[in-house]
């Protein structure tokens, strides 16, 4: 299980290239464009980032997510090392911090100005490998806010193939994101489903678009990665990670920050709260 999964960069790697080669990432024109907050309205900054865990302790991955000066951070493959590191250098910026800790590269943390806690852990469905990690934030700068940080299964079938994993593996992470955000549009307190989902515009984004989610970033910035890999041949890129929000939530901003020594590069956005309807 653990040569599967330390082989899983690599081999997301060459599905990486085979979707570039055959130009699915495409170009489109911003639906958004980034606007300042209006006069005593507030905002919440929120920051994903895969920070990749073999690499525990990096300094430039650190400084990435202390420069980017989020209010919430939801973290991927974290590991009890990286714990150790992320509390005791952002710990002043960040004095509500927690993790879930998972084999390999399945831990997860949260790390936030204002106080939250743990409403479900959940675990992965028939195919998947990680689990999620759903929280409630009920004092943020826009009001209650629930968050579900993921890490969907990559695209490598049980074997080791791209091939096979590629056509197979949509309808895994389908099925992930259904049962992580079970019960998500219900209710009044805004949502924002956050991580590596290892897709583009996949199954998963589009469950949730159906369900009345958008992904936030490809509304500001078509197509920009949000991961990178030097190969002999080249950098190869893809958009994997994403911060999906619902209609009670309106953005202002989205953009990757070029820094760290991750594969993944931080994705970090702005909200507002969504006028309430008349």
């Amino acid at each position: 299980m653990k040569r599967r999964r330390d082989r899983t960069t690599v081999l997301v790697t060459v599905t990486a290239a085979a979707l570039t080669a055959l130009g699915l990432a495409g170009c489109a024109v911003p639906e958004r464009r980034p606007r300042e907050p209006q006069p005593g309205e507030p905002t919440l900054r929120v920051l994903s980032y895969n920070v990749n865990y073999g690499l525990a302790g990096d300094g430039s991955t650190v400084a990435a997510i202390r420069a980017a000066d989020a209010d919430l951070v939801v973290l991927q493959e974290t590991t009890p090392a990286w714990e150790a590191v992320v509390r005791r250098e952002l710990g002043a910026h960040y004095p509500h911090v927690d993790f879930l800790h998972a084999p390999g590269a399945g831990g997860l943390a949260v790390l936030s100005r204002t106080p939250f806690r743990t409403e479900a852990v959940s675990p992965p469905p028939e195919g998947g490998w990680f689990p999620a990690w759903r929280v409630r934030l009920p004092e943020t700068p826009i009001g209650p806010v629930r968050v579900i940080g993921v890490h969907l299964r990559p695209p490598i079938s049980d074997g080791g193939s791209v091939v096979s994993g590629y056509l197979s593996t949509p309808a895994v992470r389908e099925r992930e994101i259904a049962r992580h955000a079970e019960g998500l549009a219900q209710g009044e307190v805004p949502t924002l489903v956050v991580g590596d989902f290892n897709e583009s515009d996949g199954d998963a984004v589009r469950w949730l678009r159906e369900r009345g989610f958008r992904s936030v970033l490809p509304e500001f910035h078509p197509g920009l990665r949000t991961w990178r890999w030097q190969t002999s041949l080249g950098e190869i890129t893809a958009t994997l990670d994403h911060i999906a929000y619902d209609r009670r939530l309106v953005p202002l901003d989205a953009r990757v920050i070029e820094a760290g020594r991750s594969d993944h590069l931080p994705i970090v956005a702005t909200f507002a709260r969504a006028p309430r309807p008349r």
